[in-house]
């Protein structure tokens, strides 16, 4: 089986409402879905995760390499791309466009052998897990002590577990609303912080220590994830875990992040840091390191799909009778195309996802969908 072609498709939808958080805001949602096919026309699918234009303009630059050759090969595939745009290309859009070309190939093997890509890994682990909500993003109006602590609320009679509290605005206040949203939801609901790098270690420190009673589970992105001395002066500075990596690529780049024990959890996205295949080796590393790993999870169903593979056979750490098990990023915010993208919607049920078991991704893709939102494709 050998590819015939590869294609990118941006796609693109308006927000009914904008929003932002710490250091930035959208009014649309985007995504870029690869879409490689064999000689024989089986069809693999992923998504880059990232800036969709510029993910899709590089996708197409890798298109030449790849037309003709082992569609099956996906590591050999890997490698030299990597290699061929490796001097200006160690992190950023030249591995998030790779790491979409990786999820399709992984897609296109699984409907090959018909199996799942979590079985050609070597089989599951697990069949399902809990997922946890990310939302809670600033809007222009309204009162984030309101709307967000009811935003929350509402996770929790979904039956979510836990969520995820967007914060990294300022201290005082985003130390108002955790403890504003702990006292609504009670001490046994799961609650976690996102300032996606919006604080400085001092901020990020006095942060930490003030939220030190309000049973916090990870504190995400609490610094600039290219300041790895800052993450380790936050780890040792306040007492919540560090949790952080979703800006980071490759386990040449992840190498550093655990050598220099950075972060307490890691969370690679998988359409960013490599693909399923590197994403693999990065989990492996981090199982060595005693470092717990959660995919950050923030596209459309076909993300959601790959991080549901991975998250089939992540390693426990440690392995013992009761293990601490992964749980799933399960985006909540408004994207108009998050699941129509698929014939059949990766939902949850009382706060649990069901691993797909089908051929490669296990799911499939609404063409119509596709149409709809698409803004280019080659």
């Amino acid at each position: 089986m050998h590819i015939a072609e590869v294609h990118a498709h941006v796609l693109e939808a308006p927000l009914t409402q904008p929003f932002h958080w710490s250091f930035n805001g959208t009014s649309v949602r985007q995504a870029c879905i690869v879409e490689i096919v064999a000689d024989d026309g089986t069809v693999g699918w992923g998504e880059c995760f990232g800036p969709a234009a510029l993910n899709a303009a590089i996708v197409r630059a890798y298109r030449g390499t790849l037309i003709g050759r082992d569609a099956l090969a996906s590591e050999a595939l890997w490698e030299e791309l990597y290699g061929a745009y490796r001097d200006q290309g160690q992190k950023g859009l030249a591995i998030s466009a790779l790491s979409g070309v990786d999820i399709a190939l992984w897609d296109l093997k699984g409907k090959h052998y018909g199996a799942p890509v979590h079985r050609l890994m070597g089989g599951p682990l697990r069949a399902s897990v809990r997922a946890y909500a990310t939302g809670t993003y600033r809007v222009e109006h309204g009162d984030p002590l309101e709307y967000v602590v009811d935003e929350v609320a509402g996770y929790a009679a979904q039956g979510f577990h836990a969520a995820k509290v967007k914060i990294g605005f300022d201290v005082d206040a985003d130390l108002a609303l955790v403890r504003a949203v702990r006292r609504k939801l009670g001490p046994r609901f799961g609650l976690m912080v996102d300032a996606n790098h919006g604080y400085d270690v001092v901020d990020a420190i006095a942060f930490g220590r003030g939220a030190a009673d309000l049973g916090i589970g990870w504190f995400e992105e609490p610094v600039i994830p290219e300041d790895l001395d800052a993450y380790v002066a936050v780890r040792r500075g306040q007492p919540i875990p560090v949790a952080g990596g979703e800006c980071e690529y490759t386990r040449l780049g992840f190498r550093e992040v655990f050598t220099r024990a950075a972060v307490d959890i890691v969370q690679p996205d998988t359409g960013a840091a490599g693909g399923l295949g590197e994403c693999r080796k990065i989990a492996d590393m981090a199982a060595a390191f005693g470092v717990r790993y959660v995919p950050h999870v923030w596209g459309t169903g076909i993300a959601l799909a790959a991080a549901l593979q991975l998250l089939a056979v992540l390693p426990h750490t440690p392995r013992r009778r009761t293990p601490w098990e992964p749980i799933l990023e399960f985006d909540r915010s408004e994207h108009p195309f998050r699941q129509t993208v698929l014939t059949t919607p990766l939902e949850h049920e009382g706060g649990v996802v069901q691993i797909p078991t089908g051929p490669g991704l296990g799911i499939e893709i609404d063409r119509g969908a596709l149409a709809t939102h698409r803004v280019s494709t080659p």
